[in-house]
């Protein structure tokens, strides 16, 4: 369920028309619903009630907006972040450093000083010589670390491949038939409490199966890990939960997960923590765009619209679907191609889709646009990088501004002997 919502003919954000956004702001604009943010913040957090110790961190790197993390801080969230720029923003926002859990295959020395200054919450390691460097600097500073050790259960999630992380052949996590040795090893360094163990293996998981698969083997490593004598009193099962991009498709709701979850690790007695991203915030946005001109083509017509890959990178990466819709639809439909400014053949929404009767300068939405939506952006072409709008009810805000050409460029030198 989301608050975007035609009345009058005309798609609204909340109680706000889209064309009133569009007519100050400009297009492309990501905007955000705050209704929708905090309903499926409530609805995940509720559904795990049916376990007995839980801690839930929003994974950043979905979408890193500040006033997205202000809402989820405000819903009790912690932050799962992949840098210190996210760690930085998770702590602008009021997330209490000890709720951050700092995961990331490539945690520099930099970032981990920095992170032990702060007080992060939890390390998730990726790799015995990732442990033996955190332990060195953490003691060098007179700390000591609080981590757990990301396992690769080598489960395949069904899921697109550049969105797999749970495979052998992934780059995350240490091989789990090595697991049990690296943990007895990194629990004997000081500077180091090693508490646990964490998993991810997908984004956008469409059965729980998979999942199930995961937290399985996890927990037979866990009672093996225990019965060598060391503690473990958390279990990071990450994310994954996938959301329906397309009309009509049906994905697990987070009762159902929760509901799995409950049964695996029934008798596990440990904090169970969980790193929710696109569950939470895809269904929370739109990409609010418009119409340069319908150009005839060989087999349909192209709808060619001023969003391009750079504001949205999902379809030109994962050959993602976004629905795509007129803000005011006039009823009839046709089949087109639906493509952005760019300089590149990839640079392409959709192909031979049905959408609705559009014309230039005709308003219309990517939807599901709430999560790596954004966060993605950038500004190949020398296209300015797109701004963010939150909507409460009948009240609006830019969130992050439109960066500018000019603005970019000015951030650029030449050197003397090039002048």
């Amino acid at each position: 369920m989301d608050h975007f919502e035609y009345r009058g003919g005309v798609l609204h954000a909340e109680d706000v028309p889209l064309p009133v956004i569009a007519a100050e702001v400009g297009t492309p604009v990501y905007v955000y619903s705050r209704a929708t943010l905090t309903r499926h913040a409530r609805v995940f957090r509720d559904a795990l009630k049916v376990l007995p110790k839980v801690h839930l961190a929003f994974a950043v790197k979905s979408n890193p907006n500040l006033a997205v993390l202000k809402v989820l801080a405000a819903e009790g969230y912690g932050a799962d972040v992949v840098s210190a720029g996210e760690m930085e923003r998770a702590l602008a926002a009021g997330i209490p450093a000890a709720d951050v859990v700092f995961s990331g295959v490539g945690k520099t020395a930099a970032e981990m000083r920095r992170a032990l200054a702060v007080g992060c919450g939890q390390f998730n390691l990726e790799s015995e010589e990732e442990g033996i460097e955190l332990a060195e600097i953490a003691a060098s500073m007179g700390l000591v670390a609080t981590a757990t050790l990301r396992i690769n259960p080598d489960v395949d999630a069904g899921t697109h491949a550049k969105i797999s992380t749970g495979k052998a052949e992934n780059k995350f996590g240490v091989p789990f038939d090595r697991a049990g040795g690296i943990y007895a090893r990194l629990s004997a360094l000081p500077g180091l409490n090693l508490r646990g163990l964490a998993l991810h293996i997908g984004s956008q998981l469409a059965k729980l199966d998979p999942l199930e698969a995961a937290f399985t083997k996890a927990g037979a490593l866990m009672q093996a890990i225990r019965g060598e004598g060391f503690a473990v009193t958390h279990m990071d099962l990450g994310g994954g939960v996938g959301v329906p991009y397309k009309a009509g498709d049906v994905f697990p709701q987070p009762a159902e997960y929760a509901a799995m979850v409950a049964r695996v690790t029934a008798g596990w007695d440990a904090t169970l923590m969980f790193e929710p991203g696109r569950v939470i915030t895809g269904n929370t946005g739109v990409l609010l765009t418009e119409v340069v001109r319908v150009k005839q083509g060989a087999l349909h017509p192209w709808v060619v619209v001023d969003a391009a890959m750079n504001d949205l990178a999902r379809p030109a990466m994962y050959d993602a679907w976004h629905d795509f819709s007129a803000v005011a639809p006039t009823g009839p439909t046709m089949t087109a191609n639906i493509v952005g400014p760019i300089c590149e053949s990839s640079d392409t929404f959709a192909m031979a889709r049905e959408i609705d009767v559009v014309a230039r300068g005709d308003l219309a939405v990517f939807r599901t646009a709430g999560a790596y939506g954004a966060t993605m952006a950038n500004t190949y072409n020398s296209r300015p990088m797109v701004p963010e709008v939150m909507v409460d009810g009948g009240k609006w805000a830019v969130v992050a501004d439109r960066i500018e050409p000019a603005t970019i460029l000015s951030a650029e030198r030449v050197p003397d002997w090039l002048a």
